[in-house]
C-alpha cells in the first residue's frame, strides 16, 4: 500500500497548531540531496556535514512539522507525501537564494548592470531621465543607453533583442503576442508651439489655415505625431506642411525654434523650461491629435538582466508617481494593446 493510499484510509487525527516554521539553508539542502541520493551518509557527504549531524537537523525538521518526511528502509530512504511537499518548495527556496546571490553579485561586479531603454520624445524628456537618475543614485554601477526614435522603430529593435524595453506605443498588430504592454501615462496632449517672437505669437485663436504657410519641424516620417498632424490638415481640407525640417533631437527642435520662425507640435512638457523661461510661446493648446496612451513594452517570455530589471521597476514606479490617473488605477496589470 503506498503512502497516500496509507493516509486515505486511515482515521484522520487530531491536528496540532504549528507555529511559522523556520527552516535553515542548510536544512532545505539537505532535504534536496536526501531527495537526490536517497541514501543519509551519501546526502550528509553532498551537504558537508557529518552522518549524525544530518540525521539531528532532519529529525528537528521533522519535529518541528510533526510528520514523518523520509521512509527508513534497507536500500535507503525515499520521501512521504509530506516531503516531497516540502523538497518541492525548498528546491524553489534554494533556487530563489542562488539568483538572488548571482543578481547581487553581477550588480557588485558590473557584469549584469546593463540595460538599454528606447523612448519616443516626451517620456524621453522627463520619465525616462527621472527614472535613470533615480536608478542612478542606489546603483551607479549600472550602465544605461537611451535611444529616442518612433515606437515601430523602437519596437522592431526590442524584438530583435538589441533594446531591452521601450516606453512607446505599440502600433502595429504583427507579433504583438511576443510582447507584453504595461501602461504607464494617458493620451498626451500636443500643443503647437513657436518661439514667443513669432509674428503669430500676438494672436489669440491662429487658425490652421495661418499654421500651414509656416516653415514646420516634424518627426521622420511614418511617425504616429506626423501621421495624426497630416490627418488633421487633410481633414480640414488642407494639404501638409512642405517646407520642413525633420527631427527628433531636442535640443535641435529648441534651437531651431528660438532662432527661427518654425512649428513644432509636441508635448508642453517637452520645452516647459523654454516655455517657463519665455523663450518659447504655446499658440495652440490641446491639439486634436489623439495620439493615445503610452506604456511600457517588454519582450514576452525573456528574462531581463539584474540592471534591467531594476530600471524597469523604477519606470513603473516613477509613472504611477507621475502619470497614474483613476481611468488607469482601474486596470494597470500587463496587457497586450488593441
Amino acid at each position: 500500500m503506498s503512502m497516500l493510499e496509507h493516509l486515505l484510509t486511515v482515521a484522520p487525527r487530531p491536528v496540532k497548531s504549528v507555529g511559522r516554521l523556520h527552516l535553515k539553508t542548510r536544512q532545505l539542502a539537505l532535504l534536496v540531496h536526501l531527495d537526490q541520493e536517497r541514501n543519509l551518509m551519501r546526502a550528509a557527504a553532498a551537504a558537508g556535514l557529518t552522518q549524525p549531524a544530518a540525521s539531528k537537523l532532519l529529525g528537528q525538521v521533522e519535529s518541528a512539522l510533526e510528520v514523518q518526511l523520509f521512509e527508513r528502509h534497507a536500500r535507503g530512504m525515499t520521501p512521504t507525501v509530506y516531503g516531497e511537499i516540502l523538497i518541492r518548495r525548498a528546491r524553489l527556496a534554494l533556487s530563489e537564494l542562488s539568483r538572488a546571490h548571482d543578481e547581487i553579485t553581477a550588480l557588485r561586479s558590473g557584469l549584469a548592470g546593463k540595460t538599454a531603454i528606447g523612448t519616443v520624445l516626451n517620456p524621453g524628456t522627463n520619465l525616462v531621465p527621472q527614472a535613470v537618475v533615480r536608478m542612478k543614485q542606489r546603483y551607479p554601477g549600472i550602465h544605461v543607453s537611451i535611444e529616442i526614435d518612433p515606437s515601430r522603430d523602437l519596437v522592431q529593435r526590442l524584438l530583435q533583442g538589441s533594446l531591452d524595453m521601450v516606453v512607446g506605443r505599440v502600433l502595429d498588430s504583427i507579433r504583438t503576442d511576443e510582447l507584453v504592454y504595461r501602461p504607464l501615462a494617458d493620451d498626451e496632449p500636443h500643443m503647437i508651439i513657436a518661439r514667443a517672437q513669432h509674428p503669430l505669437a500676438a494672436r489669440q485663436e491662429p487658425r490652421l489655415e495661418d499654421l500651414i504657410e509656416q516653415p514646420w519641424i516634424l518627426p521622420p516620417a511614418g511617425s504616429l505625431v506626423r501621421e495624426k498632424l497630416t490627418a488633421l490638415f487633410v481633414q480640414h481640407g488642407l494639404p501638409p506642411p512642405t517646407n520642413i525640417v525633420e527631427t527628433l533631437s531636442l535640443p535641435v527642435i529648441t534651437a531651431l525654434l528660438e532662432h527661427s520662425n518654425m512649428l513644432v507640435a509636441l508635448p508642453e512638457q517637452a520645452v516647459q523650461s523654454g516655455v517657463k523661461a519665455g523663450t518659447l510661446k504655446v499658440l495652440v493648446r490641446n491639439l486634436p491629435l489623439g495620439v493615445g496612451a503610452f506604456g511600457l513594452i517588454t519582450r514576452r517570455h525573456h528574462q531581463l538582466s539584474a540592471g534591467a530589471q531594476l530600471m524597469l521597476e523604477t519606470l513603473e514606479d516613477l509613472a504611477e508617481e507621475m502619470y497614474l490617473t483613476e481611468s488607469c488605477r482601474a486596470d494597470c496589470e500587463p496587457m497586450l494593446t488593441q
